[in-house]
């Protein structure tokens, strides 16, 4: 996957907007962050995630999964896009999502799915 990928779902979803963060591309959503890329054009930095699910993901799979020091107390995963599947990304992308959306665009989206 490439942030292109990533782009391409999160943009089909309300109020999903292009942005930047950090001075990387980002994707956010009502002023917030859903999701940017990390400095080194290949992680995803994906918001959302408890640090007992991240510890389990990151034991699961550490070629795909992994956090820096810097990210250690917030619940951040970092994802290698190259290593992942839409089927990896989404699921979080979208968890992360119905966090931020407003329970207009949630039940609008529901609807249609």
């Amino acid at each position: 996957m490439t942030f292109d990928d990533v782009r391409k779902i999160a943009l089909g979803w309300p109020e999903v907007a292009d942005g930047t963060s950090y001075g990387t591309p980002a994707l956010k959503m009502r002023k917030k962050l859903l999701a940017r890329l990390k400095e080194d054009g290949d992680s995803l930095v994906m918001p959302g995630v408890p640090r007992d699910e991240r510890e389990m993901l990151v034991e699961s799979q550490p070629k795909l999964f992994y956090f820096t020091d810097h990210y250690r107390d917030y619940p951040i995963v970092l994802i290698r896009l190259s290593k992942a599947s839409r089927a990896t990304v989404e699921p979080l992308l979208r968890r992360q999502w119905r966090t931020l959306a407003s329970k207009k665009a949630v039940k609008e989206f529901d609807a249609i799915s």
